[in-house]
């Protein structure tokens, strides 16, 4: 396609890291840069502000993580990307609506629902699943204001980042998170939580973990928290398995990391000395670290949680995990599942339930049949299951442009019916659909920011930043600035 032409159209869904990056990838491309094709991304996010995950889904006290979005501010920020939110994919706009509009279609939905835990119990109320309790202190608009934290002694399952942010969350005192940037009704919600003791458990032992030192060490950062080992955790590592961990840095360095808490416990214990938090000041909450816990059931009585019953594990002369038949109980008010998260199905568009993905090869979307179903693809975790960082999100990107460009070139692809880039927002507009754009997002950037100056945290100081959580304001705002009247 020469320059000469109308450009290639592209529409991507999902403004997080894999439609960014995506879309990012295919104005890259050499062919695109050189001039030989010219093309037109318009970025769709069901939510009015963009960043997806990003935004949504990684605790607020992780500001490098959240620093991935100075990456995708710029790149955004270009102008060369046209973001379009609230608008959502099945209901503002069909999969018919964007084979009209577009010669290609990316889906980059992501993964927001929690993996199933399919043990007895897990329905009771108070068994949560991780993902809901972090878009709810993330502030997503989609999201009840309001978390029940009555629960003194909470257990979370599971030994990943999420499981990691959601402990944390829970053991700090809320004054510490008004550096963060979270809403006043998480503020609120935290500074009245019951919680006294958090447990997390893991099926394997403290080298299987997928933590990063300083994420262990975070662990213990909160002001007021004691960090509480079991012995035998650590007792159950065989000298083969110490080996192998001290041939590891990583490992070493978080498993050395554990075996100091230990000691350091012990070692008050014996004296007779009373437990501090890392500052030596006095204890207000308990994070228990268990490792070898297999799930078996959520107990509970009259509805409600009351309990977790757990099998003892250990590792087989193949470095699997087994089952050792003792069994323990420990007494919860709240469960918090944190064992993956899992893709939604999106209407009209092939779907894998059992992996939670839209079927593809190399990015192309499939059919039941396995045929390439021309002009639709998949890049992220909606293509290849929630696993991986960023770089594997790069790396899903330069794969998916690949196909979509080796398509493009091989004229594979129907061209859409309407060229007009502008005819989308018409459609929009027809709907009463109050899409925002990127102005619109630079707007309520400002806004938030500014509610946070006008606030303090503990310490007095103004706050960075403060959420909207309420969609309607969040439109409003964004609308408002770049005078976009809201349909009636």
């Amino acid at each position: 396609m020469s320059s000469s032409q109308q450009p290639f159209r592209l529409a991507v869904i999902g403004s997080g890291p894999a439609g960014v990056y995506a879309a990012d990838t295919l104005l890259r491309n050499k062919q695109v840069k050189n001039g030989e094709l010219e093309v037109s991304i318009d970025l769709f996010d069901r939510l009015p502000a963009p960043f997806g995950l990003i935004r949504y889904g990684v605790a607020p006290d992780h500001p490098r993580i959240k620093g991935i979005i100075t990456a995708l501010h710029r790149i955004l920020g270009r102008g060369d990307i046209r973001f379009l939110g609230d608008v959502e994919f099945g209901t503002d706009l069909t999969l018919e609506d964007l084979r009209r509009h577009y010669d290609a279609v990316i889906f980059a939905t992501g993964a927001l629902k929690d993996a199933e835990l399919t043990i007895p119990g897990i329905e009771l109320a108070g068994s949560h699943g991780a993902a809901d309790f972090v878009a709810w202190y993330d502030g997503n608009p989609d999201y009840p204001r309001s978390w029940e934290l009555d629960a003194e002694q909470v257990g979370v399952i599971g030994n990943g980042n999420v499981a990691l942010d959601v402990a944390r969350v829970l053991s700090k005192g809320a004054d510490e998170l008004l550096r963060t940037e979270i809403p006043a009704n998480v503020y609120a919600g935290l500074q009245a939580a019951a919680t006294t003791d958090v447990h997390v458990f893991g099926r394997r032992g403290p080298a299987q973990t997928k933590f990063s030192p300083l994420e262990a060490r975070e662990l213990a950062h909160p002001q007021g928290l004691q960090v509480v080992m079991d012995p035998r955790d650590l007792e159950q590592i065989t000298e083969a398995e110490w080996e192998a961990i001290r041939a590891d840095k990583r490992t070493d360095q978080v498993v050395q990391i554990f075996t100091g808490w230990l000691e350091e416990q012990q070692r008050r214990e014996a004296a007779g000395e009373e437990p501090t938090d890392r500052a030596g000041g006095p204890v207000r909450r308990r994070l228990h670290m268990h490792f070898w816990h297999r799930p078996v059931e959520v107990l509970g009585e009259d509805g409600q949680v009351t309990g977790m019953r757990f099998e003892r594990t250990r590792l087989d002369a193949e470095g699997n995990v087994e089952g050792t038949g003792e069994m323990v109980d420990y007494a919860l008010g709240a469960v918090y599942r944190a064992v993956g998260y899992h893709g939604s199905e999106l209407p009209d568009v092939p779907y894998d339930a059992r992996r939670g993905v839209i079927t593809n090869a190399a990015g192309r979307v499939t059919g039941p049949d396995g045929a390439v179903l021309p002009g639709l693809y998949a890049n992220g975790w909606i293509k290849r299951g929630p696993v991986g960082l960023i770089g594997a999100t790069k790396s899903d990107a330069l794969e998916t442009i690949a196909s979509l460009v080796e398509d493009i070139e091989s004229g594979a692809l129907a061209s859409a019916l309407e060229r007009d880039g502008d005819a989308i927002l018409r459609l929009l507009e027809d709907r009463e659909v109050p899409y925002t754009t990127w102005d619109g997002w630079m707007a309520l950037d400002e806004h938030e920011k500014a509610l946070g100056a006008a606030a303090l945290d503990a310490d007095g100081e103004p706050r960075t930043r403060i959420k909207v959580v309420e969609r309607e304001e969040m439109v409003r705002v964004s609308r408002d600035a770049v005078h976009q009247p809201s349909p009636a």
